[in-house]
């Protein structure tokens, strides 16, 4: 079988689609991966099939303080983005396929190909977002309005997300020849159908909510793929093994242009803190050398977190699942849209310290949280036990499970 699976945002948001590319692949499929031109590289060394589709993750969906800096309206910007991606999910599922996997990002556009194609389309999520009595939305990062108002939140965020998609799927429909159809129609037309959506997170950090619809399922994380022979630099391997094991800095792909202001802050506060640090550049460019301090570019979190006293980052989906997996304290440092939500979690387990609000993130708080994560048992505890549940799943096995089925 031909399968096309689209994801569209930051590393994080793709990352995990090319281990769950290769498992397919090894099942015997022709796996091809369609997103951003920027993460070819990743996706070939992968062994699978790349198809781009346009629009740069770094300036087209708007950041979380982005109308304060004069980018206009959040909106607009957003639309625009889905416009432009809209064009491009159309023409990289043109390019042949038998199945489409879905992303988040890319699902409200994606369903209107398939519909154009007549193939069957497979939900593969890292965030819960389908309404539910349990949480409130996950972008927000909001405390629970209680079980009535975490689901009129829950109906209202995707109210949003189609008028995000108006214009997008207005321009798409009629480029498909398709007769017009609002996203909000479309969506519930999914929703009525138990259009079938395969979760890729631990249902150790997010049970099951059990008010969702049939076809929503909770699976397990997806991890990146990373090649068997993979080994760390020689230069890495030998700052690890100089003394005691160090402390992770990194932010992702988020605070773009603050490199300077965050690698000084990140430098003092593990010295104060007593620590060694690995900083990790990220889009903000974080960078700094010293006899205690190191940084690297893009190492797999899967090869390097194991060897941490703890891990500092943002809390998007993806690190912190890698920080859990590898049953390591983090801190959790949410910047924007589900990190928040993501960061509630890992304190609740009882493998992160009390969240610090990017905007309100010090050298003393920052090494406050430090001192606490790599002193205080309790956090590697929470981990391990977190790790030992995710050890057991098999995110990966479930989508091949899934796609199996398709094809019988």
């Amino acid at each position: 079988m031909k399968i096309l699976i689209m994801a569209a945002g930051s590393r994080g948001d793709v990352a995990p689609y090319t281990g769950v590319g290769v498992r397919l692949r090894a099942a015997g499929h022709e796996v091809a991966l369609a997103t951003h031109q920027s993460f070819a590289p990743m996706v070939k060394e992968s062994g699978l099939e790349f198809r781009v589709l346009p629009a740069d993750p770094r300036t087209g969906p708007p950041t979380a303080d982005g109308e304060k800096r004069g980018g206009g309206s959040l909106l607009r910007k957003a639309s625009a983005f889905v416009r432009e991606l809209g064009a491009g999910i159309a023409d990289a599922a043109g390019q042949g396929a038998d199945l489409l996997l879905l992303s988040t990002t890319t699902a409200p556009l994606g369903w209107h190909v398939a519909e154009a194609m007549n193939v069957p389309g497979l939900g593969l999520y890292l965030q819960p977002v389908a309404p539910t009595a349990a949480f409130p939305p996950v972008v927000g990062g909001g405390r629970s309005l209680g079980r009535w108002g975490n689901r009129a939140a829950g109906r209202l965020s995707l109210r949003v997300v189609d008028r995000i998609h108006a214009s997008a799927v207005k321009e798409l429909r009629a480029r498909l020849d398709l007769p017009p159809a609002g996203p909000r129609a479309v969506r519930r037309r999914q929703e009525s159908a138990d259009w079938p959506v395969l979760h890729g997170f631990s249902p150790a950090v997010v049970p099951r909510p059990p008010d969702w619809r049939a076809g929503l399922e909770v699976v397990g994380n997806w991890w990146p793929h990373v090649p068997e022979d993979h080994e760390l630099s020689a230069e890495l391997e030998d700052f690890l093994r100089a003394g005691p094991p160090p402390v992770f800095i990194g932010f992702g792909s988020m605070a773009g242009g603050e490199g300077e202001r965050l690698s000084d802050l990140a430098v003092r506060a593990l010295r104060r803190a007593g620590v060694r640090g690995v900083l990790q550049a990220g889009w903000a460019g974080l960078a700094a050398s010293g006899d205690d301090v190191m940084t690297v570019g893009e190492v797999p979190h899967a090869s390097l977190f194991p060897r941490m006293a703890a891990v500092v980052h943002h809390a998007g989906a993806g690190t912190a699942a890698a920080g859990l997996r590898a049953g390591v304290p983090v801190v959790p440092v949410p910047v924007m849209a589900d990190q928040p939500f993501w960061a509630g979690r890992l304190t609740a387990l009882g493998a992160g310290t009390d969240p610090i609000p990017f905007r309100e993130l010090s050298v003393d708080r920052l090494a406050e949280e430090i001192r606490h994560a790599v002193g205080e048992p309790s956090y590697r505890d929470g981990a391990a036990r977190a790790a030992r549940r995710m050890g057991e799943e098999d995110g990966a096995g479930a989508v091949a499970e899934a796609v199996a089925r398709f094809c019988a």
